[in-house]
């Protein structure tokens, strides 16, 4: 007697919207795809159990009560590098594959940190609204070259070696500090490796390129900003709660910080900011000398292609080694 041959594919939940290559080739590769970019979390932790893979962006929060829960999952994959929303171990010991898709934004990350730092420096904002207004103040838009000033990378992974690549034709001094990386200096001749200290003594700029983790919440606080060189300008694109809004918000008003390039955010959801946050966050977006965007940074049209095309090729390797 022949024994039957299930026809039931495996499934995958893509709560996220992903470029369509990842689904064509994951259902090339055998899978049934639920592609449901809107679906909330409690939705996904109600529906989890049903599924082989689930492929996550920063809205899906993986603790140890989802992962109970997603008994049949074998792998994730996460659109981006944020890893703070899976707890990893945890994960992997029930073994489930957490992967991610760094590689795939970290150009747009660079691109946007730069194209934020050149339109603070250069009042692009206020320029933008006087001729809007019809107004020709020149003189109160003269901007300030970056060229010859000192710029600190912290964090020197995927984005932070990259916006490095990205800075190494613009005669500035690049410093970078990793805590984990080492090395890297050797390979890069236009990059100082070097210590938080001589960055927070010497540079003029200073860019975050950090997870989130306990040991990097509040990174940036009233300690670090008062042993910076007065006048610096910082940019943040990496997790909002790396700073700490209070302490960034005070040190521009006190002019200790004179400018900063922020992608992201404590709280990147106006709509629940308490009655406190309202009133920070109005102190910080009245302000000239800040440049804001919405957690966009690694979000481009090409990055959406090359996440998918990434996470696409780790998920057959995981598969693969099971």
């Amino acid at each position: 007697m022949k024994k039957e041959v299930s026809n039931i594919k495996p499934k995958v939940l893509i709560s996220d919207g992903v470029h369509p290559l990842l689904i064509e080739g994951l259902e090339a590769d055998g899978y049934h795809c639920d592609y449901l970019p809107k679906i909330s979390l409690e939705e996904v932790r109600n529906r989890v159990e049903a599924y082989t893979g689930l492929i996550i962006n920063s809205k899906i929060i993986m603790d140890r009560a989802f992962i109970d829960q997603a008994k049949n999952l074998k792998f994730v994959g996460r659109l981006g590098s944020g890893m703070e929303i899976v707890d990893i171990p945890y994960a992997e010991s029930k073994g489930i594959a957490v992967l991610k898709s760094p590689e795939g934004n970290r150009n747009a990350v660079a691109e946007h940190a730069l194209g934020m730092l050149l339109s603070l420096v250069n009042k692009f904002r206020q320029s933008d609204r006087d001729v809007r207004q019809k107004k020709w103040n020149r003189e109160a838009n003269r901007g300030v070259e970056i060229m010859h000033k000192t710029l600190g990378i912290i964090g020197f992974g995927h984005t932070g070696s990259r916006f490095a690549k990205k800075l190494s034709g613009m005669d500035v001094e690049i410093l970078a500090y990793d805590k984990y990386v080492k090395g890297f200096g050797a390979e890069l001749p236009y990059v100082k490796e070097t210590d938080l200290k001589e960055i927070l003594d010497r540079a003029d700029i200073i860019s975050l390129h950090l997870p989130l983790t306990e040991e990097t919440k509040h990174f940036v606080d009233e300690k670090f900003i008062q042993n910076c060189k007065t006048g610096l300008v910082l940019i943040n694109v990496s997790r909002g709660a790396v700073v700490d809004t209070l302490a960034l918000v005070e040190a521009l008003e006190s002019e200790k910080i004179s400018g900063a390039c922020l992608d992201v955010f404590e709280n990147e959801k106006p709509a629940l900011y308490t009655s406190q946050e309202h009133e920070l966050y109005d102190r910080l977006f009245l302000r000239d000398n800040v440049v804001l965007s919405t957690h966009v940074a690694g979000w481009t049209l090409q990055s959406k292609e090359r996440l998918a095309s990434v996470l696409l090729l780790k998920i057959r390797k995981a598969i693969q080694l099971k």
